[in-house]
């Protein structure tokens, strides 16, 4: 269903929706069955077949995909995740939805803290002219030097705090023409925020972001229903930028250390190209706000 809203409605709900979700889109021939002639009315494998190629009894795996069975041994997974041939990171998502709904692993933490560390905003100002911000693990975009924010056109449009990477790419009408490769964008952005959801379902930044892009955009529920959490971000991104025009960078993501999950993103391009000559056009004719010091957790609590 495209309603379908990230929090679960038993420990091992979001078990079983994974699994069902990759059941539906494994094809008997990729799985080495051979169909018979006629139709078959169920996409995918059927439960009974899937159930034989991993050696289990249909009962038993009817009952992990209603969730009703919440303690599946470690060689029960790596069983389905053959048989549904799962990679290494789909895989290992089975795996901790697995250790949630069996109670091992622990209650989702609160929303982590939004505030950036001034060194890291100073980081940010020293990467110039290279585009490059922070963003929070619901890619919430927490600070950015002038070219991270001037890169998504249309986006310092937007209140800071409605400044999102998610939220643009579906609801930002600038968001498919600045991206030539806008289906393989929005794709990769719901498996990472679907692979971050399925072990932390209940966390407040991740369903508020889900449960409005559910509601606001078809796309996104289309994909959100699919349950990927394999995300193939490219190397190479191309951007058709409404002030500098054509350009082709490198993206880096790189996960920092001592933060509540946040990443920094940064764009380069090689000295002496027309890409880097777009860079250093796209720096200085940014709009240079000033950012202000990011509210401790403390100081957004008192906010009415």
């Amino acid at each position: 269903m495209a309603s379908e809203h990230p929090t679960g409605d038993s420990e091992g709900a979001e078990l079983g929706r994974f699994l069902r979700a990759r059941r539906t889109q494994t094809s008997p021939q990729q799985a080495g069955l051979t169909v018979g002639p006629g139709l078959r009315r169920t996409p995918g494998l059927r439960r009974e077949e899937l159930a034989t190629l991993a050696g289990i009894s249909i009962d038993y795996y009817v009952r992990l995909e209603r969730g009703k069975e919440t303690r599946p041994s470690p060689s029960v997974l790596d069983a389905l995740a053959r048989a549904l041939h799962l990679d290494d990171q789909e895989h290992q998502h089975l795996r901790d939805l697995a250790a949630r709904a069996a109670r091992y692993a622990p209650e989702p933490p609160p929303a982590p803290s939004r505030t950036v560390r001034p060194h890291l905003k100073l980081l940010l100002e020293s990467l110039r002219p290279n585009p490059a911000y922070v963003i929070s693990r619901s890619m919430d975009m927490l600070a950015w030097n002038p070219g991270g924010l001037a890169l998504y056109a249309g986006l310092e449009d937007w209140p800071a705090k409605h400044r999102n990477l998610a939220r643009y790419l579906f609801l930002h009408p600038a968001a498919r023409d600045l991206f030539p490769d806008w289906d393989r964008q929005i794709t990769g952005c719901v498996a990472r925020l679907r692979a971050i959801a399925g072990t932390a379902p209940d966390a407040p930044d991740l369903t508020n972001l889900v449960g409005e892009l559910l509601l606001k955009s078809p796309d996104f529920a289309g994909l959100w229903e699919r349950y990927e959490v394999t995300g193939h971000k490219p190397a190479r991104k191309t951007f058709h930028h409404p002030r500098v025009g054509t350009l082709t960078l490198t993206s880096q993501s790189m996960h920092l250390e001592g933060t509540p999950g946040q990443r920094i993103g940064v764009y380069t391009a090689e000295p002496g190209t027309p890409d880097h000559d777009a860079l250093l056009l796209l720096d200085m004719t940014a709009p240079q706000p000033t950012q202000r010091p990011a509210k401790t957790d403390a100081e957004q609590h008192r906010q009415p």
